[in-house]
């Protein structure tokens, strides 16, 4: 006779639970923060805009001679020396190198085809925006500040008994320095928009050149009426009032000229904005 075992057999083995972790704005933030830092150009380009706002401000201090005609970067501001000019000399040529990291960050993604990945695990997709102009513009805000204060400083041991030099503690000095700063990673959130909203690195980055550089130029060509009306708002006039110690009689106050430029960022962001929404990657 066939006896048949009826006892209950071992429990089958329970699986571990699967963590699930939902997406929130501070691990999109934490995320586009380590994919900054682990990056080479990051650093790189970062390095060369530092490097290029202090060496351009100190060389300019250093040899400065009273009787000689101001030859530096084209603005608007670009008229009669004073000690704070000369430190900030550079801020045009940082402003590339801090432009152009920030397409690398956004356009980069396109290059590369990282973007579908991040996209995928981002499906609302405006985080991420959102997320890398939170992490490089207060990136190059603070590094460039400190710059900025470094090419002054330098650049005080260069005009030593001339009339032009000036203290920290004067009217307006700081308020130019980190003005720079405030110019400089508004620039920075600038190039993370273009790159957004042309998705190419190469044009993005010509499109940062063409709208800081060339277009003030450009507008030179424009009936004078037009030009006068006009020239104060382009983005890098506009910009350049920030921290300019002085003003001239053609251009914005520094409250007006950060507000400008502000919305020329915010513009590009919204035009951004809707493409990241609207378009496949």
């Amino acid at each position: 006779m066939t006896v048949t075992d009826l006892s209950p057999g071992p429990a089958p083995e329970k699986s571990a639970p699967t963590t699930v972790h939902n997406v929130t704005g501070r691990r999109v933030l934490l995320s586009e923060w380590g994919k900054f830092w682990s990056l080479r150009s990051s650093w790189i380009t970062l390095a060369v805009a530092l490097v290029l706002l202090v060496a351009f401000g100190a060389i300019a201090s250093a040899t400065y001679s009273p009787g000689a005609v101001d030859q530096g970067p084209p603005g608007q501001n670009s008229g009669s020396s004073d000690a704070v000019s000369l430190a900030l000399t550079g801020v045009t040529f940082a402003s590339l190198a801090v432009g152009v990291l920030g397409v690398l960050l956004s356009a980069g993604e396109y290059t590369t085809g990282m973007i579908r990945s991040t996209l995928s695990a981002v499906p609302r997709r405006l985080p991420v925006m959102w997320s890398k102009s939170a992490v490089i513009g207060p990136i190059a805000f603070v590094l460039t500040t400190i710059a900025a204060l470094a090419a002054f400083q330098l650049g005080t041991l260069g005009l030593d008994g001339e009339k032009i030099a000036l203290s920290m503690g004067d009217d307006g000095v700081l308020r130019s320095m980190v003005g720079a700063g405030l110019y400089l990673g508004l620039v920075a959130v600038f190039g993370v928009a273009l790159g957004l909203l042309l998705r190419s690195s190469a044009g993005a980055i010509a499109a940062l050149v063409g709208i800081l550089l060339i277009l003030p130029g450009l507008a030179s060509l424009l009936p004078d009426s037009w030009y006068d009306t006009m020239n104060p708002y382009f983005p890098s006039n506009a910009g350049s009032a920030v921290y300019a110690l002085h003003q001239s009689s053609d251009s914005l106050s520094p409250w007006a000229g950060i507000a400008v430029f502000a919305g020329w960022v915010a513009l590009s962001l919204a035009g951004a904005a809707y493409r990241l929404l609207r378009t496949d990657a």
